[in-house]
């Protein structure tokens, strides 16, 4: 929900990093992401400047060459834009939901956990509370949304209901649409 009503009107500031902080994002997301490894240099090249732009309710976006690529609330974990996601699928753990789920999750809303334990959905066995993960649509290519889990996926087959995810970016929301900052 952190993009539902997004502009880049409400960056309320932009500042270049110094290299020192931008080696620590790079670093940071590596740690979160291994397999991001191959293609960190093409997201992330060392020679870019990297800008982070302060939004509302403690968010902070890492920009590159203009161009919205991770963000994080507070001191939380990355979370790579939709646009990154599908270009580089393949890094972060991913769960679907089933086709009844996508309208309501491109709507804004949390993804409860029968969304993902009915048959059309997908949750990975060892799934840890507080996992950022990439939400696939049954029968869609690309990923529709990015969140982080509220329970374990153990948790969320045995109980069948509540909020599994917590969705924080979704396409059509305001991150999608900017296009640059």
């Amino acid at each position: 929900k952190m993009f539902k009503k997004f502009e880049k009107e409400q960056v309320s500031s932009a500042s270049k990093t110094k290299s020192s902080v931008a080696r620590g994002i790079r670093a940071a997301i590596l740690e979160q992401y291994p397999k991001i490894e191959p293609f960190i240099d093409e997201i992330m090249p060392k020679k870019s400047d990297v800008i982070i732009a302060k939004c509302p309710d403690r968010v902070n976006l890492v920009v590159i060459d203009g161009k919205p690529i991770f963000f994080n609330e507070r001191d939380g974990p990355y979370y790579p834009t939709l646009r990154i996601l599908h270009r580089y699928p393949d890094f972060m753990t991913s769960v679907q939901v089933d086709r009844g789920a996508i309208r309501f999750v491109l709507g804004g809303a949390n993804i409860m956990a029968p969304g993902l334990t009915s048959a059309g959905g997908r949750l990975p066995d060892d799934v840890a509370v507080d996992t950022p993960v990439q939400i696939m649509a049954e029968g869609k290519k690309y990923a529709l949304a990015v969140g982080i889990t509220k329970m374990t996926s153990a948790e969320m087959k045995a109980t069948n209901k509540g909020i599994g995810i917590d969705v924080t970016h979704s396409l059509d929301d305001g991150l999608w649409k900017v296009i640059s900052i």
